[in-house]
């Protein structure tokens, strides 16, 4: 069941349903927005959304997932329902993604340096990787 903030935002969204398209359509995505297409490595999706105009995106998987950045050596968790806020080069207000104890608020790819990533923590913490780091299938 879609949040209250997800349901806010579904008119005039593109919505898709399924495992298979909703994972090409989250890679199209981050693609377009200048982001690593690993950034999300979730298994048994069942809805992905975007209103392109609020920037608001989402994605619905059928259960939490654990995924282990070898090249970082740090453990991400995905809840069911992920939303951000995105932009070009940028996702603002993350929710639903926790590196160990942090929740994930914002990734973005600095203009000048598109081959590193910056990760915000609710904490105010922030840390810069290579975008490698999150490449498909990492």
């Amino acid at each position: 069941m879609a949040s209250q903030l997800v349901e806010s935002h579904r008119a005039g969204s593109e919505v898709h349903k399924g495992n298979d398209i909703c994972k090409k359509k989250t890679v199209e995505l981050l693609e377009v927005l200048g982001l690593p297409k690993g950034l999300f490595p979730m298994d048994d999706i069942e809805e992905v959304g975007h209103n392109c105009e609020s920037g608001f995106v989402w994605i619905l998987q059928k259960n939490k997932k654990k995924h282990m950045f070898n090249k970082l050596n740090q453990t991400v968790f995905y809840d069911t329902e992920v939303t951000a806020f995105v932009e070009k080069g940028k996702m603002k207000k993350v929710t639903g993604v926790k590196v160990e104890e942090f929740s994930l608020v914002e990734v973005y790819v600095d203009e000048s340096s598109a081959d590193k990533v910056t990760i915000k923590t609710d904490t105010g913490l922030a840390d810069t990787h290579d975008a490698v780091v999150f490449a498909l299938g990492e």
